[in-house]
């Protein structure tokens, strides 16, 4: 491809709309184009890496006999009453009727409709298992699109689905995707941790979130480097470095001013993990709770949902109406009505510092099940996971990172079969629903994760496996009769030994041309200059590491073409 007749407008300066490195670079390489707000135009050099993309993805999916297919983006509004996802979902789902007032919905993920395209057709446990993908835009009403790619109302996914009749055979590819995606992050250039995930509004008991490092991600995580343990911190249940108060009998003791953690810490001179912090919400049935944390651990929203329901955490009024004392509030004394909760990692706790629930006042030395009393079903998983916690699989203290969701795998079980209908006969003549997996793929998102974690100051480092072009051949005078015959020759050969090239054939100065070449990040450049050329050589860069080598121009092509298959995907 000569450069002259490639569809790819740089910009020189960061647009404003951009936000992370990775979203200001695709524009300014002419890579995509924004058209509305969370919806993008995929340039020509951007939907060749997408297809680069996806060849490795269907690669991989082939290597365990998953089969790709295609559903409609337009889904039956039916389909989504059958499952309880219509209203459930909430108003990230695009809603719409047809001339007739039939509802549809565009879907974001298509479990329903792959359920119903099989409930009819995989009726006996000998047609199992059957894994069924596809790679399609899908449609989020996202209320805040942002970073691009990252978080944008339209998108590309894979999303797979698997129908088994035992949960041994979903168990098995289950652990089949989830190594097929380990090997695609690779493949693609990430550096990516399987974590344990929340499974959200798709469901399921089990899922893990292939997470790519980076700073600017927006899940935060924690990881094990002895074990390899990785959570994402909505999912780990935290094991903190436990600090206990002193034995001794119950204590009341006077605490002015000590409304705060940081406040009551410093009066009783103790760290404030030695404290615990009581957390005043109603739940999703309107009943006051009060949840008992570590005093230097955050209340969870996602965990506090799932164990609260559509919970809100207490005003000032509902404080007074249920007649606790903000900042002083205990498990001793607590109001009648009002449910304690406490969390799982406070289970060894034996002395507690805690609110006497009147202003001004602490006890200490309380001790559980001498002076309040915990039942089993008071125990909840409620905290963030954070760095310094203890590693819940080894022992070792976590490290906290942040990443950007790249992929996700879930066993749903018979979630949505049941619901639906979609059942089949078992070897005894007993019908069953179906057993289900669900594996998905962000590929935009993927696109972007691996520009943000391959870039320099002067723009992208493409991955040879992803590369729109693996080479770029930059003459620097394509005038000259010396320097154009040279370019144009390394160039076909390159092409004659199966590498994809670029030229930069344009009319324009050195400089620009290597302005541009860096913001593209093209792996390789081939530049060709009157002095090196007189004495038989190019200069051949490696965009990656900045190395610059001369090679003589009748070896550059070979040489170039071992080194670019040997680092292909």
């Amino acid at each position: 491809m000569q450069m002259s007749r490639l569809y790819a407008p740089t910009l020189k300066e960061d647009p404003r709309e951009a936000e992370l490195a990775s979203h200001k670079l695709l524009l300014r390489a002419g890579m995509m184009r924004r058209g509305a707000v969370g919806l993008y135009s995929y340039l020509p050099l951007a939907w060749r890496s997408i297809n680069k993309i996806e060849d490795i993805i269907r690669d991989e999916m082939e290597a365990i006999d998953a089969q790709e297919m295609q559903v409609p983006i337009l889904t039956d509004g039916d389909l989504w009453h059958q499952s309880g996802r219509w209203n459930d979902y909430g108003p990230e789902l695009m809603r719409l009727s047809d001339r007739y007032d039939h509802e549809y919905a565009l879907g974001p993920t298509h479990e329903e409709t792959f359920t119903d395209l099989v409930r009819n057709e995989l009726r006996s446990y000998k047609q199992l298992p059957v894994t069924l993908y596809q790679m399609q835009d899908k449609f989020r009403d996202e209320r805040r699109p942002r970073f691009g790619l990252m978080r944008s109302r339209e998108f590309i996914m894979k999303d797979g689905y698997s129908f088994s009749a035992t949960q041994e055979s979903l168990q098995e590819c289950y652990d089949q995707e989830k190594q097929a995606y380990a090997k695609i992050c690779e493949r693609v250039g990430l550096r990516a941790l399987p974590v344990v995930a929340d499974s959200g509004q798709i469901g399921g008991d089990t899922s893990v979130e292939f997470m790519a490092i980076a700073d600017a991600g927006e899940a935060a995580l924690v990881y094990c480097d002895d074990c390899g343990f990785a959570a994402d911190t909505e999912a780990a249940t935290a094991a903190i470095n436990l600090v206990d108060g002193e034995a001794g009998d119950l204590e009341k003791v006077e605490t002015p001013g000590a409304s705060t953690i940081e406040a009551l810490a410093r009066f009783l001179n103790v760290p404030e993990a030695g404290t615990r912090k009581a957390l005043a919400l109603v739940d999703g049935d309107g009943k006051p709770v009060v949840c008992f944390v570590p005093g230097d651990h955050e209340l969870n929203d996602v965990k506090a949902e799932h164990a609260f329901g559509a919970y809100h955490m207490m005003t000032e009024d509902e404080l007074k109406e249920f007649g606790l004392v903000k900042g002083f509030i205990g498990p001793i004394g607590l109001p009648e009505g009002v449910r304690a909760c406490y969390d799982v990692s406070l289970r060894e706790s034996q002395w507690w510092a805690i609110g006497a629930n009147e202003p001004g006042y602490h006890y200490v030395h309380a001790k559980p099940g001498r002076d309040f009393q915990i039942a089993d079903g008071d125990w909840v998983d409620i905290i963030t996971a954070k760095e310094g916690d203890v590693c819940p699989k080894c022992g070792a203290p976590l490290k906290a990172a942040r990443g950007i969701e790249v992929s996700q795998v879930f066993q749903l079980g018979t979630k949505y079969s049941a619901a639906m209908g979609a059942t089949f006969m078992d070897e005894d003549g007993v019908e069953k629903p179906l057993i289900m997996g669900c594996y998905g793929i962000g590929i935009s998102r993927t696109l972007q994760a691996i520009v943000e974690q391959h870039h320099d100051e002067h723009g992208i480092i493409w991955p040879v496996s992803v590369a729109p072009y693996e080479v770029e051949v930059i003459p620097l005078d394509v005038h000259d009769d010396l320097v154009w015959p040279v370019a144009d020759k390394v160039a076909s050969q390159l092409v004659d030994l199966g590498i994809d090239v670029l030229v930069d054939d344009r009319k324009e100065r050195p400089g620009v041309k290597f302005n541009d070449a860096d913001l593209m990040g093209m792996p390789y450049q081939v530049v060709c200059g009157k002095k090196a050329v007189k004495n038989g050589n190019v200069e051949l860069k490696n965009r990656a590491t900045g190395e610059r080598t001369e090679v003589a121009i009748d070896k550059v092509a070979a040489l170039l073409a071992q080194k670019v298959k040997a680092q292909r995907a």
